[in-house]
């Protein structure tokens, strides 16, 4: 029997989970498909995550794409923007830093939902502002296969539906600078910006998420109920 769905708010959200340590540090990316909450661990990864943060507060990451998105695998972001026409004017945005120290073996897998620092293969130190989102238990990530493997700074709390969405984007081929890049999303996925928030309001977002979740839900099922109302008159 068809009936309202809004009675599964609570159960939602304690699917997704609000239980936190308290002094971990949270931040929200607020995406043009959705916002997804982050808690990051400055215990296991401080420098990957002071990082993280030194862009995100410098606004660097303010219009940036995610410009490679590989479904099964990994959605990265934080490198490119564009100004223009899409694809064609995506370039790597200028301003990165040195690269940072590989935090690898702070214990901390590449499972789906965790956030690791992209880097260039071959060199282990290379991690400046690329970051990408695993959307499975990508365990060969773990292997020190050049000398070093990927190092997981955070994971996603709330919001993977999001980057599941991302992942759902068709992607093709596209010449960038000269280079042939693989995966490039055939439309535009920006970051608009990053917000550090407490604990709380983390909490907040996530609850935001599930019930917009909820709300698409009733949508469907009141769109189901008025097809199948007009399914009933028509036979009648």
């Amino acid at each position: 029997m068809l009936r309202s769905v809004s009675t599964y708010s609570l159960l939602l959200v304690a699917v997704l989970g609000l239980s936190r340590v308290a002094d971990a540090s949270y931040a929200t990316i607020k995406t043009t498909l959705g916002t997804i909450v982050v808690e990051l661990d400055e215990e296991k990864a401080p420098i990957s995550v002071e990082n993280f943060t030194m862009y995100a507060k410098e606004g660097f990451y303010d219009k940036t794409l995610f410009h490679r998105v590989i479904p099964g695998f990994m959605v990265q972001g934080g490198g490119f923007d564009h100004h223009g026409a899409y694809p064609q004017t995506m370039h790597k945005k200028p301003g990165a830093k040195a690269g940072i120290k590989n935090e690898w073996t702070n214990g901390v897998m590449n499972k789906r939902a965790t956030l690791a620092m992209a880097r260039v293969g071959g060199q282990p130190d290379s991690a400046t502002n690329q970051f990408f989102i695993n959307l499975a238990d990508n365990d060969f990530l773990n292997q020190p296969r050049d000398g070093a493997a990927y190092a997981v700074f955070g994971k996603v709390i709330g919001g993977m539906d999001v980057v599941d969405r991302i992942a759902g984007v068709p992607t093709t081929t596209f010449g960038i600078q000269g280079q042939a890049m693989n995966d490039v999303p055939t439309q535009p996925i920006m970051i608009e910006s990053i917000a550090f928030v407490t604990k709380a309001e983390a909490d907040k977002a996530i609850v935001a998420n599930a019930q917009a979740r909820v709300d698409a839900l009733q949508a469907q099922l009141d769109a189901a109920k008025k097809a199948l109302e007009a399914l009933k008159k028509g036979g009648a």
